[in-house]
């Protein structure tokens, strides 16, 4: 079932990431970081699941959605790690590309934190949500956070960029 579920995340991508590619077809800047992208919101969705369903084992959070706030400082943690590479990728990005000047800086890192914000709050989100059903079905969280938060943050990482172009910088780059 899992891998049906997968499939089916790994096609939404795909699906999506044409819609980014119609806006931003000459943005080389987004091509080269994208992948660093979904990775690093991959990676937050690891952290904010496998330290929920630890802490549920041991018996420090209640398997309960309320208790992401007793979560809430490894959440915020991790995001903060995750905005401050989603910068360095900004400038590792321009300046391979030579674009690297404060205008070009400041308008593609707002992009890129745009879709940090909303993509990390939503991997965090889910991953959570999933170690708590995981926990509360007596499941195997390997079995289930970490492939589900994998394959769910290509895809909310790739939506997330789409919505932040048009909030951020739709004229800017279409």
């Amino acid at each position: 079932m899992t891998l049906f579920f997968v499939a089916f995340i790994v096609n939404v991508t795909g699906t999506v990431l044409k819609g980014v590619d119609k806006i931003v077809s000459s943005a080389k800047e987004i091509y080269i970081v994208y992948p660093a992208l979904i990775d690093t919101v991959g990676d937050v969705g690891s952290v904010v699941g496998s330290t929920a369903t630890t802490k549920l084992a041991v018996g420090l959070l209640k398997p309960s959605f309320r208790s992401i706030l007793n979560h809430r400082k490894r959440i915020v943690a991790t995001w903060i790690a995750s905005i401050v590479m989603f910068i360095l990728f900004s400038v590792i990005s321009l300046l391979t590309q030579g674009m690297l000047t404060v205008q070009m800086f400041l308008r593609f890192s707002a992009l890129l934190i745009a879709t940090n914000l909303i993509a990390v709050i939503a991997i965090a989100l889910v991953s959570f949500y999933v170690a708590i059903l995981t926990f509360r079905r007596g499941l195997d969280p390997d079995n289930f956070v970490i492939p589900i938060e994998s394959s769910l943050a290509d895809s909310i990482t790739t939506v997330a960029l789409l919505i932040a172009l048009f909030l951020v910088s739709y004229g800017f780059y279409g």
